[in-house]
């Protein structure tokens, strides 16, 4: 079965979210259809040294929600035709990736952090992992 291409590059985007910062400290807010788009169901931490690549694959059906508190850190995305690349090195930014998007996170620094939300609990089909099988999944030559 051909599938349609539905999310386009144009739908990743990064978003600003509630930032306090004081002498003793600093916070960030994230409440999930509020300051993330969608409904939070699960979160993960993901660390690395300078020069580790991550991620490299696409959702078929989850939505990301990705900051980085600590470090800094590419995310190239790529919907199959085109791509943008990001860099997520303040707190109180961060990229929203909705599913069918190739991601991919370099880490720029060590131990940089980096901190998902998804709308949807782990599941194993819902992963692409190759990027010949993704192009082929979004229908592109």
């Amino acid at each position: 079965m051909v599938h349609e291409m539905h999310t386009s590059i144009n739908a990743v985007k990064l978003i600003k979210l509630p930032y306090d910062f004081s002498d003793n400290g600093d916070l960030v807010v994230m409440e999930g259809l509020t300051h993330v788009p969608f409904t939070i169901a699960r979160v993960f931490v993901v660390r690395g040294l300078a020069g580790a690549v991550r991620g490299q694959h696409a959702h078929k059906a989850c939505t990301q929600f990705i900051t980085c508190p600590y470090g800094k850190v590419e995310v190239r995305c790529d919907d199959g035709r085109e791509e943008a690349s990001f860099i997520l090195d303040r707190p109180e930014v961060g990229l929203f990736i909705p599913p069918e998007i190739w991601a991919q996170q370099t880490y720029l620094i060590d131990n940089s952090v980096l901190t998902v939300l998804c709308d949807r609990t782990y599941d194993k089909q819902d992963y692409v992992r190759s990027y010949q099988d993704y192009k082929t999944y979004k229908s592109v030559t």
